[in-house]
């Protein structure tokens, strides 16, 4: 859970701030990218606004490694885990020192009997012992930079292993001692290809072995570089290795397998790093069900958090989602090799036109762009193209020209044409020796562009000459096997050079200091209480939020004396703590247009008031305004993000519709837009029949708004919900109609 506002943090955040700020060697800093130094490093709500990257050079490629707790008796596990260490140790050059208190030497290598007697200060210590706690003091003693603990039976167990965890991090809190682990394994010390050449993918997995996929892509030729296991994150969390890969030279692209976020804001520190340094991040995140939350609760002890925050966060800081193992490996390859785009347009290439047409439809539905050759240069396709062939795009050759010199002159003349960024050629099988001949032009042209080339080989044998060979030989041709990876893959690669080429962090932008707004708003709180909505629209009113006239009386003549100065016709709806769906219980009413009129309901709305046991703190009398598309904007608490933003379609069916849009602050005007734009509602605010177009600007400004009540009132803001929120006609505003507030 993030902490609570104006400048309280969680233990955990406040060590990593203060650890950055008092010990230089535990940051990396670049020119680049802002790390967080000092605890003046917060936003207006006390959480901090850089990653602090932990050096972890020494953890990868360590000078000295201690295994506590090595064995070398056969059969038993810790000897087999030892014996891959030394070979680990011997492939990184480093000096391994088994550590054991009954044994003389382990594997040859002298034994240490503690890790008080070790001969050096070593850099990596493995703990290969069931309770890790005694052995963290003793590495503090002797300045251990990192350990990893295997050990299970931690969070992941249940209370009692929760409370075991919660003493192992509190003991690595104390010792500065940084922890990979619990419940990890040994997938940072695998054996990584080292004749690979290119960009490398680096690797972050909280079950290892979801993790295989991807390392085997060594095999066929990706280069891997790192391999993080984060396990229960009691230290060292995903966030952490995210925030390190992003400034390591040799990183293209991270890959994560993810069950559970140690705390929200430390990953979108994370993924703000990789943003900045445009290195993308693709995940797989679980969670997205009951079932799947339940079971990620019980592997790594932790809370998968609201799905659809989870989601929205990761979009909002650039990392993409994919749902399958197969589609995290081939779309981390791709954005870890293929260079910038020069343009968007995705040309399909086949032999087939029914292939052709397939692949399009796919393609065009998932949202990527296939533009329409010119017809120049369908006119020079058709040199080599029969004429009763289309070359539109896709472009169907028909099958033989592949065979000969002008499958290569078809290529390069598609690449040559400016709107294409990317060709793919769909091959639902091999049909040697024309696939043969096709594949190899395919390689030897993008060999020769900085355009894109994609090939999906459809094959189910995959033993093929033309693929393991030719294709797979290619570091410029990128490879997939199904059609759907294909896609899914180059609208991540599209994307992503979108979304950093203009990207601007809202951490650079977010408040630091309180606005005049929230002294006011201060005083509007009532720890523990849902507000009335009076006292919740003049919370809106501190924050620049439009209201409309009203007044609160506690008399039929107050209220016919309210309704002449807020002017005819009215609304009147009862106004008290406690008091929610207002409507529902017939405590609204509209369209009154004289006094008779509002002394009938003043009377009925405290006679349902009194009937049904509410109190009330008096009557509104209300201006009515019902010209407008109506909203909602509201404020929840994620129990990883802290407070999060809603935007969505409004009024009486606003839980049936359930049309809305979630970000976590901050974020900027880009991203206020963006959210209106998922709506599945969004031409309501265009205008629809004869409708004017709504006043987006003004609704942009009360997400702004909002937006920044939240930061400021940070947690003692439980929750707040502004519905409807009445969008005018573009130029008049926006207007709250109705507001509750609930007070933590």
């Amino acid at each position: 859970m993030l902490g609570s506002t104006h400048g309280t943090l969680t233990t955990d955040l406040r060590a990593r701030v203060v650890a950055c700020g008092e010990s230089p060697q535990a940051a990396v800093h670049d020119t680049a990218t802002p790390t967080a130094t000092a605890a003046g490093d917060l936003d207006v709500s006390g959480r901090p606004l850089y990653a602090c990257v932990p050096d972890l050079d020494r953890f990868f490629r360590p000078e000295s490694v201690a295994v506590v707790g090595a064995s070398d008796t056969e059969g038993r596990p810790n000897a087999g885990i030892t014996r891959q260490l030394v070979a680990w140790a011997e492939r990184v050059g480093a000096r391994l020192h088994p550590v054991h208190p009954t044994r003389e030497s382990v594997f040859g290598l002298p034994c240490v009997t503690s890790v008080r007697d070790l001969p050096e200060q070593v850099d990596l210590a493995v703990l290969l012992v069931g309770d890790p706690v005694p052995v963290i003091g003793e590495l503090a003693e002797a300045k251990v930079k990192f350990a990893v603990a295997f050990a299970s039976g931690f969070a992941e167990t249940g209370e009692a292993g929760a409370a075991a965890q919660t003493r192992l991090a509190a003991a690595v809190e104390r010792s500065g001692v940084r922890l990979l682990g619990p419940n990890t394994n040994l997938n940072a010390f695998e054996k990584f290809r080292d004749d690979l050449e290119g960009p490398a993918i680096a690797l972050i997995t909280q079950s290892g072995h979801q993790g295989r996929p991807v390392h085997a892509l060594q095999e066929l030729g990706i280069r891997l570089s790192h391999w993080a296991p984060t396990g229960n994150e009691a230290d060292l969390e995903t966030a952490d290795f995210i925030s390190y890969f992003a400034q390591r030279p040799e990183v293209g692209a991270i890959a994560c397998y993810v069950e559970g976020l140690k705390d929200g804001r430390s990953f979108l520190l994370a993924a703000d790093r990789a943003a900045r340094a445009g290195v993308p991040v693709v995940a797989v995140k679980v969670g997205r069900t009951e079932a799947g939350a339940r079971t990620a609760a019980s592997h790594t002890g932790k809370l998968t958090g609201a799905d659809e925050v989870v989601d929205a966060a990761m979009r909002q800081f650039g990392v993409i989602r994919v749902d399958g193992l197969d589609e995290l490996q081939d779309t981390a390859a791709l954005l870890a090799r293929a260079r910038k785009p020069v343009a968007d347009g995705v040309v399909v290439y086949s032999i087939s036109g029914g292939t052709g047409a397939h692949f399009a439809d796919l393609a065009t539905a998932a949202g990527l762009r296939l533009p329409e050759l010119s017809a120049g240069k369908q006119a020079e396709l058709h040199e080599w193209i029969p004429e009763y062939l289309s070359v539109a795009n896709p472009v169907d050759n028909g099958g033989h020209p592949v065979g000969d010199w002008r499958g290569r002159k078809i290529i390069d003349a598609i690449l040559a044409d400016p709107a294409v960024g990317v060709l793919i050629c769909p091959i639902t099988g091999p049909f040697p020796p024309m696939s043969d001949k096709l594949a190899q032009d395919l390689a030897d042209a993008a060999e020769a562009t900085d355009k894109l080339v994609c090939v999906v080989w459809g094959s189910p044998v995959g033993t093929e000459s033309a693929y393991r060979e030719t294709l797979l030989g290619s570091s410029r041709v990128a490879t997939f096997r199904t059609f759907g990876n294909c896609i899914s893959a180059v609208r991540a690669y599209l994307a992503h050079h979108r979304f950093t080429s203009s990207y601007r962090s809202p951490f650079d932008d977010a408040p630091r200091t309180p606005s005049p707004s929230f002294r006011k708003a201060q005083a509007l709180m009532r720890p523990g209480e849902q507000l009335s909505e009076h006292a919740a629209k003049q919370l809106l009113r501190a924050y620049g939020i439009r209201v409309p006239r009203e007044q609160l009386v506690t008399s039929a003549a107050a209220a016919v004396r309210a309704a002449g100065l807020v002017g005819y016709p009215v609304v009147m709806k009862a106004s008290g703590p406690q008091l929610a769906h207002k409507s529902e219980l017939g405590l609204v009413k509209v369209g009154l247009t004289s006094a008779s009129q509002i002394r009938d309901a003043y009377r009925e709305l405290t006679d349902i008031a009194r009937y049904e046991g509410i109190g009330l703190d008096g009557v509104l009398v209300c201006q009515m305004v019902d010209r407008g598309v109506e909203m909602m904007v509201g404020v929840t608490q994620d129990a990883l993000f802290g407070p999060t933003v809603t935007v969505g379609l409004g009024g009486v069916l606003v839980e049936v519709l359930r049309d809305a849009s979630v970000r976590v602050p901050p974020f900027g005007e880009d991203q206020a837009r963006a959210m209106l734009g998922e709506l599945r509602g969004h031409a309501l605010l265009e205008g629809v029949r004869g409708a004017p177009p709504a006043d987006v600007d003004a609704l942009v400004e009360v997400v702004l708004r909002v937006q920044r009540m939240a930061l400021e009132l940070g947690d003692d803001l439980s929750e707040l919900d502004i519905n409807p929120l009445m969008v005018l006609p573009r130029g008049q505003g926006a207007v709250a109609l109705d507001a509750l507030a609930v007070c933590r």
